[in-house]
């Protein structure tokens, strides 16, 4: 009998490609991957293709207990509950209960590189998540994802529009990766039924400063990109006088911040050692996302 793995958030871009490379790439039974959300009627491609769905809200305790009764490996996915300080950590804190009563072997959970020594807003969350997973007596896997690839195409198509890219970064370097590549190495890890408890810090196999990453920009989109230098003062002041929400525009200055510290100059080979791959590279994942980047009046990244 195989193990059956729960993954939440399943409606979320992260979830469908973990579940998508637990079918397609790890070839993990169709029945034996559970799909969970608030609403499950979301799910109706995924359960077309066999997979089982519950529903899963991380405020409702006991319906998360329900949710993960007889599940033997959990991925928590942290939730989008940023508006709220302190309420993505209490809902990440009922999971992690629930697993424990629900006699859960295995739990996983998407974190960030080194969120004991952040400026991020959010780490103190994927900190206490960590925390009350290893308090918590259950074998567990944190995977510790780099900033995204994908993040830049909220922005970089309005910032090659204009040319410019304002950046409080300075000389700061970080090591993306992309959202898919990370998703990969999360199902690699699900799929491997392994029972030792450990971290891995997903990062591409490279760390680059603004002006790298605005050449590579540059060169993929054929326009040319200039890196203009703020601090993070004026980057907040430009986020929301462009619209962001304050939360929003606090959380990616933070991340600027979080970069010029070299917090995130982190390059690990976790990411080969699970999948036995290379990372995608970011000229690559530019490339592939050319239309994007170059798309006429694209609006403002929210």
């Amino acid at each position: 009998m195989s193990e059956t793995i729960l993954v939440t958030g399943a409606a979320g871009q992260l979830a469908q490609r973990v579940i998508h490379h637990l079918l397609e790439t790890y070839k993990v039974a169709p029945g034996a991957i559970v799909a969970a959300t608030r609403n499950p009627e979301k799910l109706a491609e995924l359960a077309n293709k066999g997979v089982l769905s519950r529903k899963a809200d991380f405020d409702d305790a006991a319906g998360l207990e329900q949710a993960f009764a007889g599940i033997d490996r959990l991925l928590i996915i942290s939730t989008d509950a940023l508006d709220t300080p302190g309420r993505r950590l209490a809902q990440h804190k009922a999971a992690v209960a629930a697993a424990v009563k629900a006699g859960v072997k295995h739990i996983a959970y998407t974190s960030m590189p080194a969120p004991d020594n952040s400026l991020v807003t959010f780490a103190p969350d994927h900190l206490g998540t960590e925390n009350a997973i290893k308090a918590s007596g259950i074998a567990y896997t944190i995977f510790r994802n780099a900033w995204y690839h994908d993040n830049y195409m909220h922005s970089m198509p309005h910032n090659l529009q204009g040319g410019k890219w304002y950046s409080a970064t300075g000389n700061g370097k970080v090591a993306n990766i992309s959202r898919d590549d990370c998703a990969l190495a999360i199902a690699a890890a699900l799929a491997s039924a392994t029972s030792e408890s450990t971290a891995y810090t997903l990062t591409g196999a490279v760390s680059l400063a603004n002006r790298q990453i605005a050449a590579i920009v540059s060169e993929a989109a054929g326009k040319p990109l200039e890196v203009v230098d703020v601090n993070d003062e004026q980057l907040g002041q430009g986020m929301r006088g462009a619209g962001l929400p304050g939360f929003i525009a606090d959380m990616l200055v933070s991340a600027d911040a979080n970069i010029r510290a070299g917090n995130f100059d982190i390059v690990t080979g976790d990411f080969t050692k699970l999948t036995g791959r290379q990372p995608q590279s970011l000229k690559d994942f530019f490339v592939a996302h050319k239309a994007t980047l170059t798309a006429a009046g694209s609006a403002e990244g929210h």
